[in-house]
């Protein structure tokens, strides 16, 4: 993101997080089109379908599930990590709402550690509120990937 320059901006915190997260969904894909039996892809064949449409309507839809669940647990880890936008220079106390892609940000974690770190009662109360929505977001997104999973499971069978 250096050679880029494009400091600490948003944008430049986008990109980290979806390399960090894209190794993630990379391998989420391979096992869950992996799973599909070689069975449904056999009698595709069986039924003259070509290649391209043995993919399309027959591996991809099987394997939509594991692939969902896979992208959503790897944007449910991208919330909470701190590291790498650390790394950019996401440390500063930025007390505005950005405006473009380009503009300087805060990642809740560090907001978190600022709120703590001082010594006022208010901030403390702000500190626990992120916390819980930092969980709460975690939980969601959680039970969204299990719901999809187990959806499309019901909906596919073998």
């Amino acid at each position: 993101m250096r050679t880029l320059n494009l400091g600490a901006s948003i944008l430049a915190g986008s990109l980290t997080l979806s390399l960090l997260i894209l190794p993630i969904i990379i391998v989420a894909t391979r096992e869950s089109i992996k799973a599909v039996p070689s069975t449904i892809k056999e009698a595709s064949f069986a039924m003259g379908a070509t290649k391209w449409q043995t993919v399309w309507n027959q591996t991809l839809p099987a394997s939509i599930g594991g692939i969902l669940t896979g992208v959503i647990l790897a944007l449910s880890r991208a919330i909470g990590e701190t590291a790498p936008l650390i790394v950019i220079g996401a440390l500063a106390y930025v007390p505005f709402a950005p405006q473009s892609p380009m503009d300087e940000f805060s990642v809740m974690p560090m907001q978190i550690f600022n709120w703590v770190s001082r010594p006022q009662h208010g901030f403390i109360t702000n500190a626990a509120a992120a916390i819980i929505i930092l969980l709460i977001i975690t939980f969601v997104m959680n039970g969204i990937a299990v719901y999809f999973r187990n959806k499309w499971q019901k909906k596919i069978k073998w």
